[in-house]
């Protein structure tokens, strides 16, 4: 077995943003040696990987030349140079999740027919080149409001998504290629996290349920367990793992479902990384979703995914009107309740909306956790000076 601990090994990673970070403190905790590029020279991992370059994600000779100087590489940003991914995999450079699997999610249009050409459950859509095509369409009364529209690429975070009900909606969007989706009415928003090595070792995470910010459409509170009949739960799981094998996928999966009016799931749409939906998993799980990933990338051994403990996760975001020098006002009172674990993410400057760091509350009781991720929410404020 080749030594990757306290040794001459070098993971790359692409991207330095908050999961990057995260994923830190477990290469830390295992002496892993974490080479990182991201474009932002003060990036949340700038300071603390062992090497850091600054640098294009989307440029080839950047991302290419960084590849081979590392010995495994992983992404924490879907959004990279795929050809130069390509050409380091052709040249022999480990990678995961692979340049394959990559191609066919970070592109939405793509991402859909993968689900349809694998008859997994999944939203009707149409796609379009640019936005004249989705207009036509419109006008020829083969589409109708409402309808949800993505971007077919760089969507991350609410951006990239919007809810198209009159025409006024459609004329503000960007002219870029995209797909369409029929609005479907849902009664939750579920997340299951997969972790699959390149032995074939597969496990799931419990059932995540998902609150969202009715404005910025970005997640407010994770809860795990979800709170839905076992019978639902086994089905979202046995969904995402065939999504995971249908992909021949090596890494973490988070696998974003809809759980509609008559209890069926459909998919929404994946992301081969960490993912929000799995933040609680530091305090409240046996085996975090970073550590897993890591587990899964290096072939090791797959950890426990069950949880010790009830966990909710509140996202702090930037709140609005305020830009600027991050303050974070009231972060002595919600230390002082029981079960409260803050995460800031290194980001300096906030701005409206923008994910600066997150807190878990873990309970026994669900509902009591619950309660606390209220308390919590309207108490820490993200402002500036």
């Amino acid at each position: 077995m080749k030594n990757y601990f306290s040794s001459d090994f070098t993971l790359g990673v692409l991207g330095g943003g908050q999961l990057g970070r995260m994923l830190l403190a477990e290469t830390q905790k295992f002496d892993i040696f974490t080479s990182i590029l991201d474009a932002n020279e003060n990036a949340p991992c700038s300071q603390i990987c062992n090497h850091f370059v600054q640098g294009d994600l989307l440029d080839f000779e950047t991302v290419y030349h960084f590849g081979k100087k590392v010995d495994l590489l992983t992404i924490e940003i879907e959004n990279v140079n795929l050809d130069a991914l390509d050409q380091l995999e052709r040249e022999g450079l480990t990678i995961f999740p692979t340049p394959k699997t990559l191609r066919i999610i970070q592109s939405k249009a793509r991402q859909k027919n993968f689900y349809i050409d694998h008859q997994i459950p999944t939203a009707p859509f149409s796609h379009y080149a640019y936005l004249e095509e989705l207009k036509h369409s419109y006008e020829n009364q083969i589409i109708d409001f409402p309808f949800v529209w993505k971007a077919a690429r760089f969507g991350y975070d609410g951006m990239g998504v919007k809810i198209v009900r009159s025409i006024a909606d459609l004329e503000n969007l960007p002219n870029v290629e995209c797909i369409t989706e029929k609005l479907i009415p849902f009664k939750n928003e579920l997340a299951v996290i997969v972790a699959r090595n390149s032995d074939g070792e597969i496990k799931t995470y419990p059932v995540v349920e998902m609150e969202f910010h009715p404005e910025a459409n970005q997640v407010e509170y994770v809860i795990c367990p979800a709170r839905i009949d076992e019978a639902v739960a086994k089905k979202a799981q046995e969904i995402a793992l065939k999504v995971v094998q249908d992909l021949d996928f090596v890494g973490l999966l988070a696998v974003e479902m809809f759980q509609t009016k008559d209890d069926a799931i459909i998919v929404n749409e994946v992301a081969p990384r960490p993912h929000n939906s799995g933040h609680y998993s530091i305090e409240a799980s046996y085996t975090n979703q970073f550590e897993q990933h890591i587990r899964s990338i290096l072939n090791l051994p797959l950890g426990n995914t069950a949880s010790k403990v009830a966990g909710i996760m509140v996202n702090l975001v930037g709140e609005e009107g305020f830009s600027g020098d991050v303050i974070y006002e009231n972060f002595n009172d919600i230390l002082k309740i029981d079960g409260v674990t803050p995460h800031i993410y290194g980001k300096k400057e906030t701005r409206p909306f923008r994910k600066m760091g997150h807190v878990t509350i873990v309970n026994d009781d669900i509902n009591k956790a619950r309660a606390i991720a209220q308390k919590v929410k309207e108490t820490i404020r993200v402002i500036s000076k």
